[in-house]
Formats: structure tokens, C-alpha cells, sequence
């Protein structure tokens, strides 16, 4: 029997429950839903467990616990119990993200236990489209990166998450779970590049996808190249593809100090409609 507010970890029976918990907010839970939709709930699947906020029953708040720390449309009770949680089970995570208020309360409570972070985004704008922009061309030499060119792609894969995230990806088990990710959205026809005379100059990815919603992540121009536009027209390539064939909603979130990112991806036919919220470990 449940009490009035409760968490417990979700299980495959859970799964119709937890998909309308998710599908509140299409675009903000992305990442959450596209895996819970790809290997239902089961922990081991997952890649993690699913904490359930229950309140006289009914299921009202999630938090994804894996590799990141998630919380899914959780109010501040919510964000409180899975906080006391996490708090007891240590830290497992090489991140806590998600919307910008929740996130930013559940690292306030766990700050005295897990921190210091080795970095806090506190202000990471959302930005959604449903078409792309007409004043920006998409680049038509940039094309889905076939399954055989794992090689040439994962070089600037690597170069893009040790500049976004401050640490390289092939560091503690080799690259070998990095790899595995890389492979998976080549696999998918979710990876995107422009490639001249062998080597790859601009690249993104259609990372988290639903039918309703996927968000563009991973976006890099090689530093020789940047200042040249290609951001805007790489992007607006992807955005097509993503439009056309993923989901009819597009979303990525950038750092507040990306100046330059942010007007680029407006004029590319995004516009800011909420914030997100990063701490890395």
C-alpha cells in the first residue's frame, strides 16, 4: 500500500504510467523518454533505474538515475525525495541535467554531499523550431555518415566532447561506452557531417528522438574552418533532415555564454523557450 507521497524504482509494469509522465513535455524530456521508449524499464536496459514520485497513488514525477541524474516534471516535494535518495545511494552519476528550476534545486540539496562539482551550467537556454528558416540555405554537402566511416567521424566526435565538456571521452575504459554511443547514432542515420578531402569540417547529431520530439546535439566546426558560416548552413542541413524524417519538433540547448552559437541557431529558425541546467562531476 502506498502512502500519500512515496518513491519507489519503476518496473517494466510501470511503463504505460511513466510514458504519460513523460509525455507532458515532449521537447524537455527528449532524452528521458527516447531511452524509456528504446529499452522500457528495466534496469538493466536502461542503463540505469527509474525512480518514481508517487503521490495518493498516482505517479507523478520521474527521476532518471544512470550515468546522469534526471529529474522529469518534478515539483519541489518531488525534487526534495529523490534528492534524500540519491543522497543515501552516493553519487553514481558524471552529471546532474535536466530543466533549469528542478535541476537547480536538486543539486542544491546535494551540493553538501557530492560537491564541489568540477563545473556548474547553471543557465543552458532550450531551443525549439518546427521549420526551418528560409533565410539560411542548408549546405548540401553535408550527408548521413555511412557505417563504414566510423574512422573518419570519430575523431571529430572525440574533438567536439573535449571542447564542450572539458575532459576526453576515451579516458577510464579507453573510449570503448563513447564508441558504442558514436556507433549507435551512425547506425541510426542520426550522424551528420560535411567531409573534404577525407576529413570531416562541420558535424552534429540527432541525439534523443521520439515521434514527437529530438534534439540536435554534438554540433562542431574544425577550428580552421570556423567564422565561415558553416555552422548556420550545417545546421540548417540537419534541421531538414530532422524535420523531414525524425520528429515534426526540433530542439538542442547551448550554453548561455555561446553567444555567438545562440545567434546562430536563431537565425538558422530556433527560438529560446525555456533552460536547462548542467552539473558536471
Amino acid at each position: 500500500m502506498l502512502t500519500t507521497t512515496t518513491i519507489k524504482v519503476l518496473e517494466p509494469g510501470d511503463l504505460d504510467d511513466a510514458l504519460a509522465v513523460l509525455d507532458r513535455d515532449p521537447v524537455a524530456n527528449a532524452f528521458v523518454a527516447a531511452r524509456v521508449q528504446v529499452a522500457g524499464l528495466d534496469p538493466w536496459r536502461l542503463g540505469g533505474e527509474m525512480w518514481g514520485w508517487y503521490v495518493r497513488g498516482r505517479l507523478e514525477a520521474l527521476c532518471y538515475a544512470g550515468a546522469n541524474l534526471v529529474p522529469v516534471c518534478a515539483t519541489s516535494e518531488a525534487v526534495r525525495g529523490f534528492a534524500e535518495r540519491a543522497r543515501r545511494q552516493g553519487r553514481r552519476c558524471s552529471s546532474i541535467v535536466g530543466p533549469e528550476e528542478p535541476t537547480a534545486e536538486l543539486w542544491s540539496l546535494l551540493e553538501p554531499y557530492w560537491g564541489p562539482a568540477r563545473e556548474v551550467r547553471a543557465h543552458q537556454p532550450l531551443m525549439v523550431t518546427t521549420a526551418p528558416s528560409a533565410e539560411i540555405a542548408a549546405d548540401p554537402y553535408v550527408r548521413r555518415i555511412r557505417k563504414n566511416e566510423m574512422d573518419l567521424i570519430m575523431p571529430a566526435c572525440v574533438a567536439m566532447f573535449t571542447e564542450e565538456v572539458g575532459i576526453s571521452p576515451m579516458a577510464g575504459d579507453g573510449g570503448l561506452l563513447y564508441q558504442a554511443r558514436v556507433a549507435e547514432l551512425v547506425g541510426s542515420g542520426r550522424s551528420f557531417a560535411r567531409i573534404e578531402n577525407g576529413k570531416v569540417i562541420f558535424k552534429a547529431e540527432i541525439g534523443a528522438a521520439t515521434q514527437r520530439a529530438c534534439q540536435i546535439q554534438g554540433v562542431w566546426v574544425d577550428p580552421a574552418y570556423r567564422g565561415k558560416g558553416l555552422s548556420e548552413t550545417g545546421m540548417a542541413a540537419v534541421l531538414r533532415y530532422a524535420l523531414s524524417d525524425v520528429a515534426p519538433v526540433v530542439s538542442l540547448y547551448v550554453n548561455d555564454f555561446n553567444t555567438a552559437a545562440r545567434a546562430s541557431y536563431r537565425r538558422v529558425g530556433f527560438e529560446e523557450v525555456g533552460a536547462f541546467m548542467s552539473v558536471l562531476f
